[in-house]
């Protein structure tokens, strides 16, 4: 999960529905002025991570738009203001990937930039494995090669039981449980108004969505070598101090990806929010040079 260390919108940035052919999507953009869609590589698209919403790319949305593109991040289906189903197959990764899609065209700017955060970036790989066409290049960040079930077996064990606990116990008793768990770990605690909204963020959740999303966070197979016959530019990047999938890890992905890679230091998980300035440097550097006809 990502904590915003503030939520004010900064200039430029604006809150909106993106209609389109499979539903609407709850999403922040930045649309710089004079921005041109005729330019390839002018948009991106940003998709975050479990528990995430849009709100995890605040920092990042206006110096990201500063040289010139079209910048929207969105809350996936089930995931906080964008509703989703109470059915469980409209989650599988397939189905998250084809919303991705669906929202790349719907940008109408030829094929855009991908990034997906953490859980995003295993809804990103599902995108660009159906429909490469739509997408200038993909980003990885702070994601795994798979889900974290044979990784991290403490953690996997409190992801069970909060699988378990979603249906039997509601989403208010699951958060209040997950925050005792925080604090007992010595997390620092976040502003209040910071916790308010991480609370109603969580208890918007579809309850469905993020039960199988959890699952998700799990079980989600390697799909490395599969994602690596497709051709189209390639990054994986993290933060040096990322607790969530090891950075070593992480390393080893981006080998068998033959992709771009780049460590953000100073930055935990959450590097755009660790790291604004450094982490647009590194996606803009990309972007531009995956732009390159």
């Amino acid at each position: 999960m990502s904590t915003p260390r503030s939520l004010e919108l900064q200039a430029g940035v604006q809150a909106r529905r993106l209609v389109t052919t499979r539903g609407e999507f709850a999403c922040l953009e930045a649309i710089p002025a004079g921005w041109d869609p005729s330019v390839r590589g002018s948009a991106a698209l940003l998709l975050p991570g479990w528990t995430g919403s849009k709100e995890d790319f605040l920092s990042v949305l206006g110096l990201l738009a500063g040289p010139g593109r079209r910048v929207v991040a969105v809350d996936l289906r089930g995931q906080y203001e964008t509703p989703g189903p109470d059915d469980a197959s409209a989650y599988a990764l397939d189905e998250l990937g084809a919303d991705a899609v669906a929202i790349a065209r719907t940008i109408d700017a030829g094929p855009v930039h991908l990034v997906g955060h953490s859980f995003g970036g295993f809804v990103a790989r599902a995108a660009v494995l159906a429909a490469p066409d739509a997408f200038a290049s993909l980003t990885l960040l702070s994601s795994g090669p798979s889900g974290i079930r044979d990784l991290k077996p403490q953690e996997s064990d409190l992801l069970r039981m909060m699988i378990d606990a979603i249906p039997t116990q509601g989403l208010g008793a699951v958060w209040e449980a997950k925050r005792a768990i925080e604090v007992a770990q010595g997390q620092p605690a976040p502003a209040e108004e910071i916790v308010e909204f991480l609370q109603a963020r969580f208890l918007a959740n579809n309850p469905t969505s993020l039960r199988v999303i959890t699952q998700h966070v799990l079980e989600a197979p390697d799909l490395v070598d599969d994602l690596a016959k497709v051709d189209l530019p390639k990054l994986v990047a993290y933060g040096a101090d990322d607790d969530g999938w090891a950075p070593e890890l992480q390393a080893r992905m981006a080998e068998r990806l033959d992709a771009q890679h780049e460590v953000i230091t100073g930055a935990g998980h959450s590097a755009p929010v660790d790291r604004p300035m450094a982490t647009a440097e590194v996606f803009t550097h990309f972007w531009d040079e995956a732009s390159q006809p």
